[in-house]
C-alpha cells in the first residue's frame, strides 16, 4: 500500500449523490476536495482555479469527460487526471488515455480503496481494475499497420492530414476518426476533400492508394 499524505483534488460528476459518496470515501482517506463541479465546462474550470493534484473526472456527463481531460491535461499540465465510471467500454477507455488520463477507475469499485488509488498514481503507479490492463496489453499486442510511406504523395500533406488518412485507412468511419482525433466529422469531411485536391485523385481509395506507394 502507498503511504498516506493528504492530497488535493476537484471532483467533478454530474449526480450529486454519487460526488457526496466519492467526497465522504477521500476525505475519511486523508484527501482533500479542493472543489466539485457538475459539469465537464465546470471541471475544467475548477481545475485551473485550484491546481489539484488529482482531477477526477466522470466521463459521461455534461460536456464529456473526455474533452475536459484533454482540456485540463494542456491548462493544468501537473495535475493527474483520473476517470472514475461506470463505463467499461474500451472506446471510452482508450479515448480517456489519449485524452492524457493517468488512471481509469469503475464506480463499481470500492469507494474507500479511491484515497490509495489516487495516490497510487501520484507514485506513478497504473490505476486500473486488472481486466482493463488486459484489454490495453491486448490492444498493444494487435498487428499494427505500417504507416504510410514517405513518398511524393505523403510529402504534400500536414500531419494532421496525414492523421486522418491513417485513421480511415484503417477502416475507421469519419466519425470515429473524428472521435480519435477530437475533430467534428465535418472537420475530417474537410481534411479528406483538402487530401483529394492536394493529389488530385476522386475518392479515398485512389488517395490511399497512393499514399501507400514506395
Amino acid at each position: 500500500m502507498v503511504g498516506e499524505r493528504t492530497i488535493t483534488v476537484v471532483l467533478a460528476d454530474d449526480h450529486a449523490r454519487v460526488r457526496a459518496q466519492v467526497r465522504e470515501a477521500l476525505e475519511a482517506g486523508g484527501c482533500v476536495v479542493a472543489a466539485e463541479g457538475a459539469s465537464a465546462e465546470q471541471a475544467i474550470e475548477l481545475a485551473v482555479a485550484h491546481t489539484p493534484e488529482v482531477v477526477l473526472l466522470d466521463i459521461h456527463m455534461p460536456g464529456n469527460g473526455i474533452h475536459a481531460a484533454q482540456q485540463i491535461r494542456q491548462r493544468v499540465p501537473d495535475a493527474a487526471i483520473v476517470m472514475l465510471t461506470q463505463s467499461a467500454d474500451d472506446d471510452d477507455l482508450f479515448d480517456s488515455l489519449r485524452a492524457g488520463a493517468t488512471g481509469y477507475l469503475l464506480k463499481s469499485a470500492d469507494p474507500a480503496s479511491l484515497p490509495d488509488a489516487l495516490r497510487g498514481v501520484l507514485a506513478g503507479e497504473a490505476a486500473m481494475p486488472p481486466s482493463l490492463v488486459t484489454r490495453i496489453l491486448n490492444e498493444f499486442r494487435r498487428p499494427t499497420r505500417r504507416p504510410f510511406a514517405r513518398s511524393s504523395a505523403a510529402s504534400k500533406l500536414s500531419p494532421r492530414e496525414k492523421e486522418v488518412m491513417e485513421l480511415l485507412a484503417q477502416g475507421l468511419s469519419t466519425e470515429e476518426a473524428g472521435k480519435q482525433l477530437f475533430l467534428s466529422p465535418t472537420t475530417i469531411r474537410v481534411h479528406v476533400s483538402t487530401v483529394l485536391r492536394k493529389l488530385q485523385v476522386k475518392d479515398r481509395a485512389s488517395a490511399f492508394k497512393l499514399l501507400s506507394e514506395e
